[in-house]
Order: structure tokens, then C-alpha cells, then sequence
């Protein structure tokens, strides 16, 4: 006889487009505090089609605005959980201050792509938090909404860096390797847990990256961090 295995779905959602660049392509002073633009407003509505026949039994997000933002787009018009706040699931921390920079071709080479060091274990994210002290916020984090037996879909709303974090984790791959799990803004990541009494046997990873709001990816050849480096260097010419 066959039995059913105790299976249990995540969707894991990243923000949409957000305000990081002022309109002369510098930086905001703290991205903590940016929400989304009008392009990330419409990307999260239109993934909120994507996911219209779905019910979910709990809704967390890391608390920052433009998740509170893509989420609530997300729950609305459906009968749904009241949206939680994870402070653990927030993005990696910058510590550079755009005033302060010496070298900027140095610091826009840095921003295209912040990860390249990440394996080493005193590299930190443009300057800020240790990505090793990322990862240990992080994952306990995860492993404590997984443990959670109350939920059978699950929405978790959080960052490019969080997800990529949280996928490698889960496809017990090295996330700071050579190989990049990308998360185009606001995408839509399926992954299925099976639980062998309190304890995960396996994650079943059936998308990553889905963007119904584009799903051919047609103009979408650079990362976040490319654009905003394109961006930057654009404005101190």
C-alpha cells in the first residue's frame, strides 16, 4: 500500500522592486527604510495572480517595508493569516556610507558583485555585517518555521540574499560558492518539505526564480546589484 509522505509546501517570495537609488542613481542613506516603487507595486500584484488559488495557513516576512509592502499585495483579496514578522529573515546588513567612499570604481566594482569573497570567513557585505554572522541569524531562523507542524503552506516574504541563503541551505549546497541561485524581484520560489516525525528527510524544490509577471526573463540580463552599480556609475560621470 502506498502512504502518502507528510509533505508540506513553502512559498518563498522576494520583494519586489524597490527604492534603493535616489533619482540621481546615489544610494539611500538607509535601505532598511526604502518601499517599493511603482514598478514593484505592479510586479507584486501580478504575482498576486500567480498565486490566486493558493491558501495559505501561515504569512511571515522580515518586517522591513518593501516585504510588509510585496506581502500585503500578495494576502490581499483572500481569506488569509494575519502577516507575522521575522526580524531574523532580514537582508544581509550594508555598512558603507556612500560619503565616505575613496575609491568609488573600487566600491561600484564591489556592488556588482558583493558576494565574490563571501566564502572567506571575515568577509562582510559592503562593509557591514559578516556574511558567516548572516548565515547563523538566518538558517535557526528557518529551521524554526519549518519545525512548526501548525502550518501546511506556508508564505515567506524576504530578501535576494535571505533566499539564496535559504536554497543552497536547503539543496545542501555551499551558498557562498561559485554557483548563484538568482532572485529577480519579487519571484516566486516552490519548495516542498517532507517531515519524518520532528525532523526534515528531504526538501522537493519544484521552482525557483518564477516571475509571472515575466516569465521569459526578456530583458532581464543583469542582477539587481549589476543595475544599481550601472546606475551608480552612471551619476558620477
Amino acid at each position: 500500500m502506498f502512504q502518502e509522505p507528510d509533505r508540506r509546501r513553502i512559498y518563498l517570495l522576494r520583494h519586489a522592486e524597490a527604492a534603493y537609488l535616489r533619482d540621481d542613481g546615489t544610494p539611500v542613506a538607509d535601505t532598511r527604510i526604502v518601499g517599493l516603487t511603482a514598478n514593484g507595486e505592479d510586479q507584486a500584484r501580478r504575482q498576486s495572480e500567480v498565486l490566486a488559488d493558493v491558501d495559505f495557513d501561515r504569512a511571515v516576512c522580515s518586517g522591513l517595508p518593501r516585504t510588509r509592502a510585496t506581502a500585503g499585495f500578495i494576502l490581499a483579496s483572500r481569506k488569509a493569516p494575519q502577516l507575522e514578522i521575522v526580524p531574523e529573515l532580514e537582508e544581509i546588513h550594508g555598512g558603507d556610507s556612500f560619503d565616505d567612499i575613496t575609491d568609488m570604481q573600487a566600491w561600484i566594482r564591489h556592488v556588482a558583485n558583493p558576494r565574490a569573497d563571501a566564502a572567506h570567513p571575515d568577509s562582510r557585505f559592503l562593509g557591514g555585517e559578516r556574511f558567516a554572522d548572516f548565515e547563523y541569524r538566518v538558517v535557526p531562523a528557518f529551521k524554526a518555521l519549518v519545525n512548526d507542524r501548525s502550518w501546511r503552506t506556508l508564505l515567506i516574504v524576504a530578501h535576494g540574499g535571505v533566499n539564496r541563503l535559504l536554497l543552497n541551505h536547503m539543496m545542501n549546497l555551499p551558498w557562498q560558492g561559485t554557483v548563484s541561485v538568482e532572485q529577480d524581484a519579487c519571484c516566486i520560489n516552490v519548495v516542498d518539505v517532507d517531515m519524518d516525525g520532528g525532523r526534515v528527510e528531504r526538501y522537493l524544490v519544484r521552482g525557483i526564480n518564477i516571475t509571472g509577471y515575466n516569465l521569459s526573463k526578456r530583458g532581464m540580463g543583469l542582477t539587481d546589484m549589476e543595475r544599481a552599480a550601472q546606475r551608480i556609475a552612471a551619476a558620477q560621470r
